[in-house]
């Protein structure tokens, strides 16, 4: 078993005698086969292989390999964004008339999908606070709830997730925990390993690490057993008649979950990753572990230099000692968290604004986990959308700033930070 430094640059692509070393694009939308009936196999699931991009490609299933081998996960399958990888995740198991439980401190995009979005479509959604007692969060569970969704590292309130107890709890009411692990990443923390059934990542973020593709991907440990339980989920386990009746677990065993996704979601919504972004995403994996690293070293010295500030009113770092999710951190992720941190000015809302503006160093962007610094007020901008009572459900304070800690030299991001600080105030 290779460490995952390694798997970073040689999981995926295998090249044989005489091929390309580097990962190639096919960048084509179809395939060509000697005979109509090859092709008919295909489009009965019968035999494995392409036919259209829209559904699968050769370069996006190599580079979901290297992150399903990352994540120790069965199989796996990118998407066309963050977004539709947690879309797809819950609609595949989820239907009209059944029910999610979600933590609350996902990040706002999530937040709105799960519980605005797919409302419309007949599932409803509980939102739970991440860090009541298991006898709280029992409460929230129904005849009809078909998932767990939470996130490894809340964006942006930097809730570390107990995973075990909200495994522990999915798996005793019947349900997978599907789990987004962007901000941690599976260099960090692998959630399967403590019992998450589904992986999820915006490999947006650090993934890709430069900030040049927009793109997610779904990782199914194969371990929930949907036959168990064959009426909660009649979409993997009773016959599908768009595919001539197939019944997914029964022909794909383990990997019923993805073949799921992509043979029907795929088919019928897209949100398919183009394979230039998917080669482009395998360059940022090959150095995820070398820059993760040093994003958590960076990422910590600021946050210890504004915790001593007399500016700066409250700092969140799950790896400050003086963090109530430290233990946590330590427990899941002991390696490292991620790069982002959030902090309140004492100057609140309006001083927030003036130091960002002074900024020459960081950027303010609504991206965040690249390599390069950046820094949002999600009250003002992506979480804009929420009411101030969601906002502190959601861990979101008013005053809340997230900075996106990049791979500059901590020397000159510290510089930057104290001279935009110095016109609060």
């Amino acid at each position: 078993m290779m460490e995952k430094d390694t798997m970073c640059v040689q999981s995926g692509w295998k090249p044989g005698n005489g091929q390309p070393r580097l990962m190639p694009v096919i960048q084509s939308t179809t395939f060509k086969y000697d005979s109509s009936e090859q092709m008919g196999r295909l489009f009965d699931l019968e035999d494995s292989g392409y036919f259209y991009t829209r559904l699968q490609n050769p370069t996006n299933d190599m580079v979901a390999q290297k992150i399903c081998e990352l994540e120790g996960g069965y199989t796996a399958m990118l998407t066309g964004s963050g977004q539709a990888a947690n879309y797809y995740a819950v609609f595949n198991i989820c239907e009209n008339g059944d029910h999610i439980v979600m933590s609350s401190t996902v990040y706002g995009g999530t937040f709105n999908l799960l519980t605005c979005t797919m409302k419309k479509m007949g599932i409803s959604c509980t939102v739970v606070d991440p860090d009541a007692p298991k006898e709280e969060l029992e409460k929230a569970f129904r005849e009809n709830t078909k998932c767990v969704f939470a996130e490894t590292i809340a964006n942006p309130a930097l809730v570390v997730l107990d995973i075990k107890k909200f495994a522990s709890l999915a798996h005793e009411h019947h349900c997978p925990l599907i789990v987004d692990n962007t901000f941690a990443t599976p260099i960090n923390c692998n959630p399967i390993a403590w019992g998450a059934d589904i992986v999820t990542h915006s490999t947006t973020k650090y993934m890709d690490g430069h900030g040049a593709t927009v793109g997610g991907c779904i990782v199914d440990s194969g371990n929930f057993d949907w036959m168990a339980y064959p009426d909660r989920y009649p979409g993997l386990c009773t016959p599908d008649e768009s595919y001539h009746g197939i019944v997914y677990t029964e022909k794909f065993g383990k990997g019923a979950y993805i073949t799921k996704a992509t043979s029907q979601l795929m088919r019928d919504l897209g949100s398919v990753q183009a394979p230039m972004n998917a080669f482009l995403l395998n360059l940022g994996l090959e150095t995820l572990a070398l820059r993760v690293e040093r994003h958590c070293s960076n990422a910590l010295k600021v946050a210890q230099y504004l915790e001593k500030h007399d500016k700066v009113a409250w700092v969140n770092y799950p790896g400050l000692t003086g963090s109530k999710y430290y233990d946590l951190a330590q427990k899941y992720m002991p390696k490292g968290t991620c790069g982002v941190i959030a902090f309140g000015l004492k100057g609140g809302r309006a001083a927030a604004g003036m130091m960002m503006d002074q900024l020459k160093l960081a950027v303010i962007a609504t991206h965040v986990a690249d390599s390069k610094t950046c820094i949002l007020h999600p009250a003002s901008h992506t979480h804009r959308q929420m009411t101030d009572e969601q906002l502190v459900e959601a861990g979101v304070a008013p005053d809340l700033i997230r900075l996106s800690v990049g791979i500059e030299n901590i020397n000159d991001i510290i510089a930057d930070l104290a001279q935009a600080m110095e016109v609060t105030d």
